[in-house]
């Protein structure tokens, strides 16, 4: 976990860097040319999903050095430390078991030689009871009208998981219930929201581990005097109220039930939270059968993570071949394009996961790292791309890798739509690849009539160069199942760069100061 070499001083970096140096720019159409089982090779399935990882500027020999290097740098010795609830994240001390929230079977799973399974399972259980009481009726707000509106509040991690992951599964989604997110302390969220719903029918979800993180409280307390001023008693904000928390104290000051406080702990990030109870929207939104898919499905890309050999290995694949662009290439960023327009909040929910795991620049034991570590990440749903930052991956001055990530049966019936959409997912993952040379642009704008200055002017604009780089996944479907392998193929990259790197993925020490100083000024505008 803490290898003492620095990373650029290792055999297998060093003889990368050689590597790269002999291959130079050669284009991925003459790997393919001189390989027809390229395609063949350089994919790979897991847990339900399927990577095709051809299109990247990598051959037989850079691939194996990748793999060399995470055998130098402790991959698995690392993984398996984590999945044995070791405490990993050393600057908080702390074990990183969010595996064990969607561990599934009787298997027990130890920190401090204790079983946390029978807690985790005893959280998952009130969840569902209390997410069923919810969608059949049962539940019922203060005037005895059964719930339409439930109001997530939480930031970060206990906002991003679940609002991406609700909108994600929205088509088996409850009829009756309209979901809704309130992170942002700008007061025009919470207001929006609030203008939309009535005090009568909804419920509230406050997510704070400490019931002190200052946006959410302060969204809550306001939701709270909302609630109050439609003419509610303070005991009537139990049956509109409750709380993922640990702070039973500060919970039942707030007025929720502590029956309907949902606990978890430490060894949980919030970025790796939207397994726990921090989830409890999504069981209420899709039902607890759909929950525990969701799980089932994290499960099964787990198990393929620590099955699998490292060279058949759906995060350590993605992983390395990060480390190769941002290292060996200078890419400063990645860019994710989802072909699923309910994978809208991906791209912002992986920020979060990569970027505040890996946006680090010292090393586990406190050394300055030696190379580049996390790139930015970016991105929107396709086709809309296309029609937008696009231009900037076919023809712009930097190398941006991309993952096309794309369900291969559609949610809805409007079939035509779906052929049309994978289409060019398919379409532009090639274009990036093959580009068009000056020669296939001279001769479409000459088969088009131009001809002499007039065509010449034009060529330079309509080259591609091409030999970009991407991935593509494909999902069966965008069904809990498939949702859940996904996040957790993210998950387990961010790990694997993490080791390589050297980093700590898990604490979070750069959103501190700004709060800190926030805090102050705060008290000076007052």
């Amino acid at each position: 976990m803490n290898p003492s070499i620095p990373l650029t001083q290792t055999p297998a970096w060093r003889a990368l860097a050689a590597h790269r140096e002999e291959a130079g720019d050669r284009p991925m159409t003459e790997l393919f040319a001189s390989d027809p089982a390229r395609f063949e090779r350089l994919s790979v399935r897991g847990a339900g999903l399927f990577l095709d990882y051809s299109k990247n500027r990598i051959d037989d020999r850079g691939l194996a050095l990748l793999a060399e290097l995470a055998r130098e740098r402790g991959l698995e010795a690392a993984r398996a430390a984590m999945f044995a609830g070791q405490r990993i994240n050393n600057t908080e001390d702390r074990a990183v078991l969010h595996v064990a929230l969607r561990n599934r079977g009787d298997a027990a799973v130890e920190v401090n030689g204790a079983d946390v399974m029978p807690a985790v399972r005893d959280v998952l259980q009130r969840m569902g009871a209390f997410a069923e009481s919810v969608r059949d009726g049962a539940w019922r707000g203060h005037t005895g009208e059964a719930i339409t509106d439930i109001v997530n509040i939480g930031i970060g991690g206990s906002d991003l998981g679940p609002a991406m992951a609700c909108q994600a599964l929205a088509a088996c989604g409850h009829p009756r219930l309209t979901m809704h997110f309130v992170s942002n302390i700008d007061g025009d969220h919470l207001a929006g929201v609030l203008a939309r719903v009535k005090p009568a029918t909804t419920l509230f979800v406050v997510a704070s581990k400490t019931f002190t993180t200052i946006e959410t409280m302060t969204n809550a307390t306001s939701a709270r005097t909302w609630f109050l001023a439609s003419g509610a008693g303070e005991a009537d904000v139990a049956k509109h109220f409750v709380a993922v928390s640990t702070n039973a104290e500060r919970v039942a000051a707030f007025g929720i039930d502590l029956a309907n406080m949902f606990g978890f702990w430490d060894w949980v990030g919030g970025r790796y939270s939207m397994w726990s109870a921090v989830g409890l929207p999504i069981a209420l939104y899709v039902g607890r059968d759909a929950f525990e898919a969701m799980l089932e499905g994290a499960h099964a890309m787990d198990r393929h993570f620590v099955d699998a050999p490292l060279e058949q290995n759906m995060p350590v694949i993605l992983g390395l071949l990060g480390v190769w662009y941002r290292g060996f290439f200078g890419s400063a960023s990645v860019s994710i394009a989802p072909y699923a327009q309910a994978l809208a909040r991906l791209p912002a929910y992986l920020q979060q996961l990569e970027m505040e795991s890996n946006g680090k620049s010292v090393t586990r034991d406190g050394r300055p790292v030696d190379t580049p570590t996390c790139p930015v990440i970016w991105g929107e749903p396709g086709t809309n791309g296309q029609h937008a930052f696009f231009q900037l991956l076919h023809q712009g001055t930097d190398l941006i890798p991309v993952d096309f990530i794309a369900p291969l049966k559609a949610s809805h019936s409007l079939a035509d739509h779906h052929r049309l959409l994978l289409a060019n997912c398919i379409a532009q993952s090639k274009a990036l690849m093959v580009g068009k040379s000056a020669a296939e642009v001279r001769a479409e704008l000459s088969s088009a009539g131009l001809a002499g200055e007039a065509l010449e002017a034009l060529v330079p604009h309509r080259v591609f160069p091409g030999n970009r780089p991407s991935n593509t996944l494909l999902l069966p479907d965008l069904s809990p199942c498939s949702l859940g392998a996904l996040v957790a193929l993210y998950e387990h990259k961010v790990f694997v760069q993490s080791v390589i790197w050297g980093v700590n993925a898990f604490d979070q020490w750069g959103v501190e100061l700004g709060k800190q100083i926030a805090t102050r000024i705060a008290a000076e505008l007052a």
